[in-house]
């Protein structure tokens, strides 16, 4: 027997108006009255009108450096899940893996499947890659990814203005050798953020000398170890550097120490990301927050909308991060440094 909202009513014993409510998520109805009512509808077999009932987050990796089991992602899919629930959908976690034999046909099978909606976790997606989702004909929905073609919805990081951020800080400490970590394996996001500091500089009649710009891999471990090598070379140094991530940051900074370099005083150093080691480091790491949860929150807001009908144009949220500033800078305005 089809279950309706006149059934669901008696079930639960709340209204038809309230019940009708409550499923199609308009303000006014308790949070733990639609809770109840969503927990009973899924119990009962009741599907939405679009027949969609899940919510797949499709995490796409390329070489899996970035996406992986860390603090950033597993609290994106934590705010994610929490979402779903609370949206009455249920979440499926679907790992994409580009080097896999069968990617193709995995990406063929997850476009034909209409009984779910897609948030495509692209952080490691490139547009060449990208363009093969864009015969989606499910809500599809790209996280952490931004096509500037415009074929997408999309909720990513202001990654620019974030680094157009850190930059300016680092002028207004009276920094004006400022270097760059940069990750050896290029993303998106961190191209977005090496444009951002480019322009702060630029603004303040500086610019990114290339000796003052060095590679590092992505993983804290091997950040390090590259930061070593670098530093046998005996190089001239900028006063401070911003970092591609965290990682990047943490791993040289650990370098710099070892190798005899005080932090913040010689060298000053911003991350981005904010993970939880920033705070606990030594000194603790000037970092650009991410909301991570509400990432994967703002993720299911926007797919929900698309799957009841009420977003029929393309749309790109950008997520502000948060200053933390903590004492891996120093400021070098009115200060006597004593030269190494």
């Amino acid at each position: 027997m089809k279950v309706n909202i006149k059934k669901i009513s008696e079930k639960t014993g709340f209204s038809p108006a309230t019940v009708s409510n409550a499923l199609n998520h308009k303000r006014g109805v308790n949070k733990d009255t639609a809770a109840e009512i969503l927990k009973t509808a899924k119990e009962m077999g009741y599907v939405m009108e679009s027949g969609i009932t899940k919510i797949k987050l499709v995490i796409y990796r390329d070489r899996g450096l970035i996406v992986g089991d860390t603090p950033f992602f597993s609290l994106v899919v934590d705010g994610f899940e929490k979402a779903c629930r609370e949206a009455g959908y249920e979440m499926v976690l679907f790992y994409l893996d580009r080097r896999a034999e069968d990617y193709e046909k995995q990406v063929d099978n997850l476009l034909l499947d209409s009984s779910t909606a897609i948030v495509l976790y692209g952080s490691e997606l490139s547009d060449e890659e990208a363009a093969v989702f864009r015969k989606a004909q499910m809500p599809f929905l790209m996280l952490d990814y931004w096509n500037h073609d415009m074929s997408f919805n999309g909720v990513f990081i202001n990654n620019a203005d974030a680094a157009r951020m850190a930059g300016e800080y680092l002028v207004k400490k009276g920094h004006t050798k400022i270097g760059y970590l940069k990750g050896k394996y290029r993303i998106k996001a961190f191209g977005s953020r090496a444009v951002g500091l480019q322009i702060a500089l630029q603004k303040h009649g500086l610019e990114l000398a290339p000796e003052y710009i060095v590679n590092l891999a992505v993983t804290m471990e091997e950040a390090y170890q590259d930061m070593l090598e670098y530093l046998k070379k005996d190089p001239e140094l900028p006063t401070a550097f911003f970092a591609d991530n965290d990682n990047l940051a943490l791993g040289a900074m650990q370098a710099l120490k070892e190798t005899g370099f005080r932090v913040p005083e010689d060298v000053s150093i911003i991350g981005f990301d904010d993970l939880p080691f920033c705070e606990i480091a030594v000194p603790r790491l000037t970092s650009l927050r991410v909301p991570k949860q509400e990432m994967g929150r703002l993720a299911v807001r926007e797919i929900v909308e698309m799957i009841r009908g009420r977003i029929d144009m393309k749309t790109k949220i950008q997520i502000c991060t948060e200053f933390m500033e903590r004492d891996s800078v120093c400021n070098r305005n009115n200060i006597n440094f004593k030269e190494r």
